[in-house]
C-alpha cells in the first residue's frame, strides 16, 4: 500500500485506540488486547538484532533447544523448534512478540506477495521521534522502503508520521509517530506492537467475528473510495477499501486492523501462515476463563480445538485454537 494512503487509512480508522467519532463500543467481551504475535524466523539472532538491539524491546523469556510440548501442540516433528524468545516493551503485557526459530524453516508467508494478497501484512510500532529514530537505524545499517517518511494531517485533524521498514523473514514493520498525542513510549524510543494489519476478502464476516465471537470494540470503521483513493493506492476505477480497527478503547497495543480491498482480489496466503513457516503466524489472547469464548464460538458455529499446552517458554495452560473467517490463526490461553 502507498505510504500516504496507509497513513490516511489509519487516521480515519481511529489510530492507537483513540476512538473516532463514529467508533462504537460493543460491550466487554472475553478478551481484550492480544498478548503476543508469533513470528517464525530462520535465525533468531538476526531477528533479535532488530527487535532488541535496534528497537529496544526487552527479552521477557527465552528457551534454547527443542520444545516438545509446543511441537506436539502445533503438530510439528520432534526437534523442529530450535530456539524461542518472548519480547516486550518494558511494562507492557500486550503487543508482545513470540519469536520462534525453526529448523528447516519454510518460506516467508509474504514471500513475493502483492499488495492485495490476503495475509497478516504489517506490524505497527509506535515511536517518539521518527526523524531521530530513522537516523539512528540508518546509521546502524537498516534500510527503509522509502528515503523519507510521510507526514499527514487526516480529515479528523490527527497528525502523524510513518515509514515502512522491511525486516527479517518477510516482515514489514511500520514505524508510527503521533504528533499530538501518543501512547507512553519508554526511553528506548519505541513501544510495543500496536495494530497487526490483516488483509481479508470479506470485511463484513471479519467484523462480525471480532464483534460477536471475540467481543472486541470497534475503534474505527470506514469505507474509502473515489478517484483520490484510486490514484493514491493504484486501485482500478470503482474499487474501494473497507478499514476497521478492533481492540479495547484506551489500550493501543495488541489491536487488529482489518482491511478489505474491494473491486480487486489477491492470492490467499493465510494457509501458508502455519508453524514452521517464517513471518507472522498467529496471535494469542489470554482470558480469565475459556468458557465464555467457547460459548461464543459454538453459538457462531466456529470450529475450534480445545487442548492443553505444556511448553517450555509459554508455560502450561488450556488453549482454544481457531481461525477468523479470513484464516488468521488465534489461540486463547487460560490465564494463570
Amino acid at each position: 500500500m502507498h505510504l500516504l494512503a496507509r497513513a490516511y487509512l489509519i487516521c480515519l480508522a481511529g489510530l492507537a485506540g483513540m476512538p473516532s467519532s463514529s467508533a462504537a463500543a460493543e460491550g466487554h467481551g472475553p478478551v481484550d488486547s492480544w498478548t503476543w504475535v508469533t513470528v517464525g524466523v530462520a535465525d533468531l539472532d538476526e531477528a533479535l538484532s532488530l527487535w532488541t538491539a535496534a528497537l529496544g524491546f526487552e527479552v521477557a523469556g527465552s528457551h534454547a533447544g527443542p520444545d516438545p510440548g509446543l511441537e506436539r501442540f502445533w503438530g510439528l516433528a520432534s526437534g523442529r523448534i530450535a530456539r524461542q524468545a518472548l519480547l516486550r516493551t518494558a511494562g507492557q503485557e500486550a503487543g508482545m512478540l513470540h519469536l520462534v526459530e525453526f529448523r528447516e524453516a519454510g518460506a516467508p508467508v509474504r514471500d513475493g506477495a502483492e499488495v492485495f494478497d490476503l495475509c497478516p501484512k504489517n506490524l505497527d510500532i509506535y515511536t517518539d521521534d521518527l526523524p531521530r529514530r530513522m537516523r539512528e537505524l540508518q546509521a546502524a545499517g537498516w534500510v527503509f522502503r522509502n528515503s523519507a517518511y510521510s507526514e499527514v494531517t487526516a480529515p479528523n485533524g490527527v497528525r502523524f508520521r510513518e515509514i515502512h521498514l522491511p525486516a527479517h523473514d518477510g516482515l514489514n514493520i511500520v514505524l508510527l509517530q503521533l504528533l499530538d498525542s501518543s501512547p507512553a513510549i519508554p526511553a528506548t524510543g519505541y513501544a510495543g506492537v500496536g495494530p497487526l494489519i490483516a488483509i481479508v476478502a470479506d470485511a463484513a464476516a471479519e467484523k462480525a467475528f471480532h464483534r460477536e465471537v471475540l467481543g472486541l470494540e470497534l475503534l474505527g470503521d470506514n469505507r474509502l473510495d473515489g478517484p483520490e483513493i484510486e490514484r493514491m493506492i493504484g486501485l482500478p476505477p470503482g474499487a474501494a477499501l473497507d478499514v476497521s480497527i478492533w481492540g479495547r478503547a484506551g489500550r493501543p497495543m495488541g489491536q487488529v486492523e482489518v482491511i478489505e480491498y474491494q473491486g480487486t482480489s489477491g492470492a490467499d496466503r493465510y494457509p501458508r501462515a502455519v508453524p514452521g513457516a517464517r513471518g507472522i503466524l498467529q496471535i494469542t489472547y489470554r482470558a480469565a476463563g475459556l468458557d465464555p469464548v467457547r460459548l461464543r464460538l459454538e453459538a457462531a458455529g466456529v470450529p475450534y480445538t480445545d487442548g492443553t499446552l505444556e511448553a517450555a517458554l509459554l508455560g502450561s495452560a488450556r488453549v482454544l485454537s481457531f481461525a477468523t473467517p479470513a484464516g488468521l490463526r488465534i489461540d486463547v490461553m487460560a490465564a494463570d
